[in-house]
Parts: structure tokens; C-alpha cells; sequence
């Protein structure tokens, strides 16, 4: 229970279905080196206060669960290594991997739960021809969250129920008010929850990220230097805004790639940042223990994307090749592609 309405509403729909539940929030996130200066981030005294309080509504226990140690070495670290050499990692999917679908598992299995609960919007089914647990997008395709979800496995889909799954956020709203719940109209948390207003780079600067902060040039895809970049510690691949490099008439520039050896960043028109192909690596597939055959699916390539046809050709070592069907634009290495079957996830991995 983070304090928000999705989770406040998913232990009462539980206690509505007749489960005996325990609220649980985890202590992730407490920094020494930046003052709290914004309410909207993980592990506040407002947000465990919110919680408590609709735990004792509900009357069920509440416990608060101090796994700060574990999310700073696999996820903050992780977020600071991976800025440092260049990639996005996605933090979301890393603390849903090693901590709410992991160790919060161990400690749901002490506490003698027989399965754990999140607000995620997703649903989890068992296919009885595959004898597989399957993970199947949420009714709002507007709040879909089987993105983040893709790398559970069996084991985890198991011991995991999603209440939300059927309902609409705007149902989640109206049932929180109907029952007399105070975070009934609290707004959504921001998309990383340890990072206050955007400032990703302040955030790596103070916590020790090892290079990425050094100016150098900007090139265009044939080398020649249009400019001067901040560090890269301050781009993306496909960024467009905040570059500072003069189109002169002929459109904007695009971050095409990042070069750590060299500290430049190359930039490009829109049709230069055009691929057919890339390659994924840690490889989840949910379908299927294991997958050889190449196969056809959807594609999402981060969170807010579009669904696109791709063909996928499983390799060795965890590794995938994508192949679009049409050219799409460059996608980020270190974020999430997940492949879809019409509402079913079939897996997915991190963009090299």
C-alpha cells in the first residue's frame, strides 16, 4: 500500500472478495542529500500516513516494511550505472523485478500470505492448454501496466493477484469515494519516485555517477561538430527538445546515439533516426518456458509507445533480434521492449 487510491482500492476490493488481508508499505527511498521539497515521491510521512489510514478504514493490519537497503543497491545503483554509460534504464521495471515482486514475496511468504496484491492495472490467468500462468493487459488501455510487469515468471504470476485488472482508473476513483476512502481524488505519483521534479541529472551528480557529466561535442551522422553537449548524463536517444543546435530551416535534430569512448553525441534528422532492426538482451518470455522459433507479435518500446509489428528471432544467451515490419524510430537502449498477442504479454527484454 503506497498511500495512493489504486492500492487503497485493491485491498478493499480484496476484503470485498472475502481474502484476509495485510497491508504492507515498503520503506524504499529516503534521501540525506536532497531535501523533500515535493509531496508527489515514494515513502513520504503524508503518503504512510494515507496508507495507515485507510488500513485501519479497512481494518486490516498495516505494516511498513524497510527495504531501503535493497532498493539502493538494485535499483539506485543500477539507475546510476546505467545513466553513466550511456543508457535509460527504466527503474520502475528494475524495483518491480528485485523488490515488490521479489523480496516482497519472501516477506509475504514470513508473514504467512499465501499470495501478494498490487494496484497495477493487469490481470494474471492461468491457461490450462499452456499450464501456464499468463499476464493479460488491463481493461483501461489508458492505465495498462503489463509494460512493467513482463519479466514476472511463473512463480511470481502464481502468488500474485491483480484486483484491478476489470476497472476503469475513473471506477477506482468512484469506488474509493463511495467508500468514504480520503485518497479518493489524490493525484497519481510521478513516473520515478525518488527523483524530485525531473531533475535526473542533479540526482546522478549527487549520488555518485561515475562519468557522463564531462561537456563534449555534438556531430551529425558524418561527423562533422555542431556543438557543444552538457554530458551526456542530460540526453536520451530520440530526444529532440533541449539540445540547443540551430536547425537552420530544415527541421530539428535528434539524439541518435550516445558515445561514451569518445564523449560525443550524435544527432540526426528525423529520417536518420529511422531503423529496421535492433537487439534486445534478458529475454523473459511469459507464453512459454522457453522460445526458439522466431514469432510475430506487437511491440512496445517504452511505456507511452505505440504498438508496432515486429518479428522476433530468439538467440542464444538471453538475446533477441527485433525486426520492425517499417521503419520506426531509434529506440532507447536500456528500456523495456514487450511483445504482445492480441491482451497477452509474450515476454520481453532490455534494448541494447
Amino acid at each position: 500500500m503506497s498511500g495512493g487510491v489504486d492500492s487503497s482500492v485493491a485491498a478493499l476490493l480484496l476484503k470485498e472478495q472475502g481474502y484476509e488481508v495485510f497491508g504492507t508499505m515498503l520503506k524504499l527511498w529516503e534521501s540525506e542529500k536532497e531535501p523533500r521539497v515535493s509531496q508527489r515521491t515514494c515513502c513520504s510521512i503524508e503518503d504512510a500516513e494515507d496508507a495507515r489510514s485507510v488500513a485501519r478504514q479497512l481494518d486490516i493490519p498495516f505494516y511498513v516494511l524497510n527495504m531501503k537497503k535493497q532498493f539502493r543497491t538494485t535499483v539506485i545503483q543500477n539507475f546510476v550505472e546505467e545513466y553513466g554509460k550511456g543508457n535509460t534504464p527504466n527503474p520502475c521495471i528494475a524495483c518491480n523485478r528485485h523488490i515488490k515482486f521479489g523480496e516482497m514475496l519472501v516477506k509475504a511468504n514470513d508473514l504467512g500470505c499465501g499470495k501478494i496484491a498490487t494496484g497495477h492495472y493487469a490481470t494474471v490467468e492461468y491457461d490450462n492448454n499452456a499450464k501456464r500462468f499468463l499476464l493479460k493487459k488491463g481493461a483501461d488501455r489508458q492505465k495498462d501496466q503489463s509494460y512493467v510487469l513482463y519479466m514476472l515468471g511463473q512463480h511470481q504470476l502464481k502468488n500474485l493477484v491483480l484486483p484491478l485488472g476489470g476497472y476503469t482508473k475513473k471506477e477506482i476513483r468512484e469506488k474509493a469515494l463511495e467508500a468514504g476512502l480520503r485518497v479518493f481524488g489524490k493525484p497519481d505519483s510521478q513516473e520515478i519516485c525518488f527523483v524530485q521534479n525531473g531533475r535526473y541529472a542533479d540526482f546522478l551528480v549527487n549520488h555518485g555517477v561515475a562519468s557522463g557529466t564531462e561537456p563534449g561535442d555534438f556531430v551529425d551522422v558524418q561527423g562533422n561538430i555542431l556543438g557543444t553537449h552538457n554530458g551526456f548524463i542530460h540526453y536520451t536517444v530520440g530526444q529532440r527538445k533541449g539540445l540547443g543546435i540551430n536547425g537552420n530551416g530544415n527541421g530539428p535534430y535528434y539524439v541518435i546515439s550516445l558515445q561514451r569512448a569518445t564523449n560525443q553525441i550524435v544527432v540526426g534528422r528525423r529520417e536518420e533516426m529511422q531503423v529496421r532492426s535492433f537487439f534486445a538482451y534478458d529475454m523473459n518470455y511469459i507464453v512459454s518456458a522457453n522460445r526458439n522459433a522466431d514469432f510475430r507479435g506487437k511491440a512496445k518500446v517504452r511505456y507511452s509507445a505505440d504498438e508496432v509489428d515486429v518479428i522476433v528471432s530468439p538467440l542464444e544467451n538471453g538475446r533477441a533480434r527485433i525486426e520492425f515490419l517499417s521503419d520506426q524510430p531509434l529506440a532507447a537502449p536500456g528500456q523495456a521492449v514487450v511483445f504482445y498477442h492480441d491482451d497477452f504479454v509474450i515476454g520481453g527484454g532490455t534494448i541494447e
